[in-house]
């Protein structure tokens, strides 16, 4: 009898232990849960973070990037811009040595002068060009046959006009004795001794 007793009071000793154990590892098990629930809240909310903290890096570089092209085109501007106030400075101190030269009764300058005697020779040569340009369209309208044929021989004359007293002068067709002009003498008359007639003796 003793030992039953003793072994129901173990066991309830120990059924007492393992409520209090039941108890202890459900109340872990709550913490465990809530702790995993933040756990994931927090990762949650870390994945957010970086993900926000990637897209403000990558827009820093962008904006970098932009910075810098602007950066460059600022540095060109300013070197055109130096460039073309240093061009200007020239241009009016050469405009002034211009005025001063056209008050003392010379060119503006050189590069001016040689610029107008060369538009001058171009206009002179323009003007050669056309005259011989008109002349040549005289000679082939004064060379143009009836029949709208080019010659280059010169023209020969096919009528006359008579000397009679009418009163209306109509030019006359030669027929077929026209004159006829003669070749001009070649260049081997130079070798041909004139004759010296001898005088006649009466």
């Amino acid at each position: 009898m003793r030992k039953l007793e003793q072994l129901e009071q173990r066991l309830s000793t120990k059924e007492e232990q393992s409520l209090e154990k039941d108890l202890i590892l459900e109340q872990v098990n709550r913490l465990i849960e809530r702790l995993s629930t933040k756990v994931d809240a927090g990762k949650d909310d870390t994945l957010s973070l970086a993900k926000k903290v990637n897209d403000l890096q990558n827009k820093i570089k962008d904006i970098t990037r932009k910075m810098m092209a602007t950066l460059s085109e600022l540095t060109i501007y300013q070197s055109d811009a130096l460039k073309l106030q240093q061009d200007k400075n020239i241009k009016e101190v050469e405009i002034q040595q211009c005025y001063e030269r056209m008050e003392q009764g010379e060119p503006p300058s050189e590069d001016l002068e040689r610029e107008w005697q060369r538009s001058n020779e171009i206009e002179q040569k323009r003007k050669s060009e056309r005259k011989m340009r008109e002349e040549k369209e005289r000679e082939t309208e004064h060379f143009l046959l009836p029949g709208g044929i080019i010659t280059q021989a010169e023209p020969r004359p096919q009528a006359y006009a008579p000397n009679d007293d009418a009163d209306i002068q109509v030019a006359r067709p030669y027929g077929s004795h026209a004159p006829f002009k003669p070749s001009e003498p070649g260049a081997n008359m130079r070798h041909i001794r004139k004759p010296n007639p001898k005088p006649i003796e009466i």
